[in-house]
């Protein structure tokens, strides 16, 4: 499998080197997060071992069982990218490196509370729903500034940015338009003294699109690992 994985890592790379030239942007300028929710910590490590670092999880569970199977691989960074429910925070607060997905600040201060003071600050981005659907997690867009001046008094802690999650449609303009959304957002927010220099926004399908509106970190699954299998 380490063959194929490679060839999968080193064509999402191509693509995101191909956007980011096609926009002026240096390569470095935006990350590749392989989420690897629902697939084995073996498929982590051989990503890892060709020089993948970065790992996104959906799901508590999954990233208890996996940093505990994954310890020897002491630069792998966790992102914790699924939503969170405020009984579960403790392990990510202990566990991840960053946190995508905070809509509501009781979640926030509970993993300002409970980040251990021996490790570095937890990165987080603020999730906006920039569709709109009442099915998607996330904060309105109008609420963003107010909860990201909230979250900037807490220790332990450090806003890094914004994600987001597009309601999907093959019209790119249309995909563009919510992409923006974010990019506006944070413009907002570092006109208003925030510095925020995170855009956690596109994945296996739109990755081209979100780069160019200004993503820094793309969350790729799919087109690393295969189609999901949920049992």
């Amino acid at each position: 499998m380490m063959a194929t994985i490679f060839t999968a890592w080193q064509g999402v790379r191509e693509r995101i080197a191909k956007a980011a030239a096609a926009n002026q942007r240096e390569i470095n300028a935006v990350a590749l997060l392989a989420v690897s929710k629902t697939f084995p910590s073996e498929a982590i490590r051989e990503l890892y071992l060709i020089g993948q670092r970065a790992f996104g999880e959906n799901y508590v569970q999954e990233l208890i069982d996996k940093h505990a199977a994954l310890i020897d691989c002491n630069e792998l960074v966790w992102h914790f990218i699924g939503p969170l429910q405020s009984n579960k925070t403790r392990s990510v607060a202990e566990l991840a490196d960053w946190v995508h997905s905070i809509d509501r600040l009781k979640i926030a201060e509970r993993l300002s509370a409970q980040r251990p003071e021996h490790l570095p600050h937890l990165n987080v981005c603020i999730q906006v729903n920039v569709s709109g659907e009442t099915s998607k997690s996330g904060i309105a867009p109008d609420e963003c500034l107010a909860l990201a001046t909230k979250i900037c008094q807490l220790p332990r802690i450090q806003l890094r940015g914004l994600m987001c999650i597009p309601e999907p449609t093959p019209d790119l303009s249309q995909l563009a338009k919510q992409f923006k959304v974010l990019r506006d957002l944070q413009n907002q927010l570092i006109t208003q003294g925030i510095p925020v220099d995170t855009l956690s926004m596109g994945m296996s399908s739109d990755l081209e699109t979100a780069i160019s509106e200004g993503s820094t970190l793309v969350r790729v699954g799919t087109a690393l690992f295969g189609t999901r299998t949920y049992l």
